[in-house]
């Protein structure tokens, strides 16, 4: 036996002694994008143990190896080192290609920062994820309000929607998670359905300069992107739990992410906040709670190159609307302006009875994407979004009968080309599908506010960027749009006659009402309603340009020019009827045409060592501008409303927009976020309604990280009062007195100066887990105030002060 062991050892021995051991193997490293060669990459050879390096070409040599497998780490500055096992079989050649533009990969890194800027010549700026989780028992438009120049339009504090440049609802876009959000945006008090807690950055772009986003987004396009996706083997999440004073309420909110090396990746998160009467200074605001719940699933798979993932949200939104906002004539109306406390307070309560909305909105969303060495990238995505709608007004008999009840259907189709293999000339192309259909539910008992529709979008959209020299970036943008909307609305006779439309769309009824039977092909006028089939083909054009020089290291200059044009929606076209949680009658016009933006930007950024300094201005015309505006009074069964018509107008637009911050030293800092505005009505030569006043916030910061990363701050907001402003006042007969008395809904409210304090501590727990505890106080001096873009103001003031505790556990 030991004679065969020895000989068996000595046959190996022989076959190692005379394996030929004078392969070569060479590499060559390249950049994926355009196949230029990288010089100076180390090339770690695990196998031997052993270092080598690129030459001038790109190319490296390992001489005098065997057949077998050899170990390659090959690392270079500003890419993500690779690890590759080569097959040795003789002399051996291998191309290996790096990504050498490290921003393109921060959509699979995990940061607590925002990514890069989205463009390069727009006004566009970010609200990173630190700044976010402040606001996460918040809504979406109260963290916009952070930048300068953004404010919101609010229906009491639970309502809040984003104004860009006094421009809101149908003219801004929001984009959740790659997907152009469709919500019934077209009402004041319609909040954008998102959750905050899902975001893990935001991008803010001011004006039509977004054209891959959205063709018709005149005020501007905000982005909310997720966390990305880090690609190894990890587990992590965090948990953030907040309590309030005002509101007696709660949010707790909850990710947990699970990622492999190879690219897979799931990840799940939840949120629900519970609000009871929020406050004003000297009284409850009575039925003004919130309830919501929100998930958000995600899984899939992405590398570099390639990737695919689904994705699915649901949020659930019940939203009390003051108790004291629901008028039953206009008379309620002159007694809610000249008292100045609401007409109805009760005691505290987490109940939401009507007025109130309940609203669900569902998105489902898978994508695939490409990369294609020396070419680009390749997308396409699809999603689906159901928005339910839900109104209640208060009845005499049944007040969990909807008022409004609108179901709003959404399919997409989107797809992508960006062409990069030569980074100094990027091209973008795409198209975008989109069918939408709303249904108007019959059985509300009240009559349809927003009719039955059938839309159809086709987009397709070109983008270039160009690097001109070191210092200078081009951007110039094409965009089509076709709008398709298809509708079936029912008119009271005499509203169509009152109107004037029998001149010019009588050829779009279809049939007359008489009683509950509908004679279709008969035009009758003495019927009570007519059944009407109007149809509208829009073609919209959008075209962006823009020029970002760096003068030198600090100093930066940006020119934008944008031409955006939007069709009317839904409701500035078709709307009719009593919008009760809105207290007045809203009549659309089927006269309404598109309007055309034309808007023209400039930028000025000062980057110090102590300074930071923005400064944007803006002007905007806008022809054919839409508005809705105060009109007349009507009697209804129901009492006796203001009308509020839309209309169209020429608009020009102009403001500028500070932002500064000067580091006094290590531990201290002051900023100041400023914004100004002016919107006129060129044809009548007076200011447009709801245009934001002049308001400035001052912040000092203090720093300290040996305080276990201490932070604190002290911000004053102070808002200006609104003096140029459109004269809607009325006169209208009260019947109790049977005189005549004046309806002031335009005379904006007094100036007011807030004071808020934020602080907070970080404990870290284990290597890898910390605990956050921060404290943030609104309104430290519980001043009364009314805010001119509240729609709610007539009615009360806004809130008090409010004590917000927030612990964040990260893991």
């Amino acid at each position: 036996m030991k004679h065969y062991l020895l000989i068996v050892v000595l046959w190996f021995f022989n076959l190692a002694h005379t394996q030929n051991c004078t392969y070569t193997f060479i590499g060559e490293v390249k950049d994926f994008h355009d196949g230029t060669p990288m010089s100076g990459a180390t090339v770690y050879i695990e196998t031997l143990n052993s270092y080598t390096t690129t030459d001038i070409n790109g190319k490296f040599s390992v001489k005098n190896i065997c057949n077998g497998k050899l170990i390659l780490v090959i690392s270079h500055i500003g890419c993500e080192t690779q690890r590759l096992d080569v097959d040795i079989n003789g002399d051996t050649f291998r191309v290996i290609d790096m990504e050498h533009h490290i921003e393109e990969l921060h959509e699979v890194k995990v940061s607590g920062v925002a990514p890069k800027k989205l463009t390069k010549t727009a006004q566009e700026t970010q609200l990173n994820t630190k700044t976010l989780e402040r606001f996460s028992a918040l809504n979406l438009g109260d963290a916009l309000r952070e930048i300068s120049g953004v404010s919101s339009i609010n229906t009491g504090n639970s309502i809040v929607k984003p104004i860009i440049n006094g421009l809101h609802s149908s003219r801004i876009s929001v984009i959740t998670n790659g997907v152009l959000l469709q919500d019934q945006e077209w009402g004041i008090e319609h909040a954008p359905n998102v959750d905050l807690n899902s975001a893990g950055s935001i991008n803010v772009i001011k004006g039509a300069n977004a054209l891959a986003y959205s063709g018709d987004a005149i005020g501007g396009v905000v982005i909310l992107k997720p966390l990305g996706i880090s690609l190894k083997d990890s587990l992590y999440g965090k948990t953030i739990l907040t309590g309030q004073t005002n509101g007696r309420g709660y949010n707790v909110t909850t990710s947990i992410t699970k990622t492999w090396k190879g690219g897979w990746f799931a990840s799940g998160q939840a949120s629900k906040k519970g609000f009871g009467d929020f406050e004003a200074p000297d009284y409850l605001l009575t039925n003004t709670g919130l309830n919501t719940r929100a998930f958000n699933l995600s899984a899939g798979y992405k590398t570099f190159e390639k990737g695919f993932s689904f994705n699915y949200s649901h949020l659930k939104n019940e939203i009390g609307i003051l108790r004291s906002a629901h008028i039953g004539s206009i008379n309620d109306l002159v007694n809610a302006i000249n008292n100045s406390d609401p007409i109805l307070i009760e005691d505290f309560s987490y109940d939401i009875n009507s007025p109130r909305q309940n609203v669900t909105h569902q998105i489902l969303k898978a994508e695939y994407y490409k990369r294609f060495k020396r070419f680009g990238r390749f997308e396409i995505q699809y999603d689906y979004q159901y928005n339910q709608r839900f109104e209640y007004d208060v009845r005499r008999s049944d007040d969990n009968k909807p008022a409004i009840d609108l179901n709003l259907r959404t399919h997409s189709i989107r797809t992508g080309l960006k062409l990069d293999s030569n980074l100094k000339t990027v091209y973008n192309f795409g198209i975008h599908l989109r069918y939408q259909n709303n249904f108007a539910n019959p059985e509300t008992g009240i009559r349809r506010l927003i009719p039955d529709y059938d839309r159809y979008d086709v987009g397709v959209f070109a983008i270039s960027n160009l690097k001109w020299g070191e210092n200078t970036d081009l951007d110039f943008g094409l965009r089509y749009d076709f709008n398709r909307i298809d509708a079936q609305k029912f008119y009271l006779t005499s509203r169509w006659l009152e109107r004037d439309y029998s001149n010019d769309f009588n050829n779009i009824i279809i049939g007359s009402v008489f009683g509950r039977e509908i004679q279709y092909g008969v035009i009758d006028f003495d019927a009570q309603q007519l059944l009407t089939n109007p149809v509208y083909n829009f073609n919209n054009f959008s075209a962006s340009a823009g020029i970002s020089h760096k003068i030198n290291k600090a100093q930066t200059l940006i020119f934008n020019y944008g031409l955006s044009q939007r069709s009317p929606n839904p409701s500035e076209l078709f709307s009719d009827g009593l919008h009760h949680s809105a207290a007045r009658i809203e009549l659309g016009d089927l006269r309404i045409k598109q309007e055309t933006s034309n808007r023209f930007g400039a930028t000025y950024q000062l980057n110090l060592e102590q300074l930071d300094l923005n400064i944007e201005g803006f002007l905007n015309n806008i022809k054919d501008f839409i508005q809705l505006v105060p009109f007349s009074t009507e009697q209804t069964i129901r009492g006796a409303f203001p009308v509020w018509n839309y209309e169209q107008t020429n608009a020009f637009l102009f403001g500028i927009d500070f932002g500064a911050t000067y580091k006094i030293n290590e531990q201290w800092n002051l900023s100041n976020k400023s914004s100004f505005i002016k919107g006129r009505d060129t044809k009548a030569k007076t200011a447009l309604i709801d245009i934001p006043s002049f308001r400035t916030n001052n912040i000092l910061e203090y720093n300290n990280k040996k305080w276990l990363d201490f932070n604190a701050s002290l911000e004053s907001e102070w808002v200006f009062r609104q003096n140029d402003f459109p004269n809607f006042n009325f006169e209208t007969l009260n019947p109790t007195t049977q005189q005549m008395v004046l309806v002031d809904i335009s005379t904006p409210p007094p100036a007011y100066n807030l004071l808020h304090f934020r602080s907070d501590v970080t404990v870290p727990l284990s290597e890898k887990t910390n605990l956050n505890i921060g404290l943030t106080v609104f309104n430290i001096m519980d001043t009364s105030y009314r805010e001119y873009l509240n729609r709610l103001r007539y009615f009360a003031d806004d809130l008090g002060r409010n004590f917000m505790l927030q612990i964040k556990f990260n893991y």
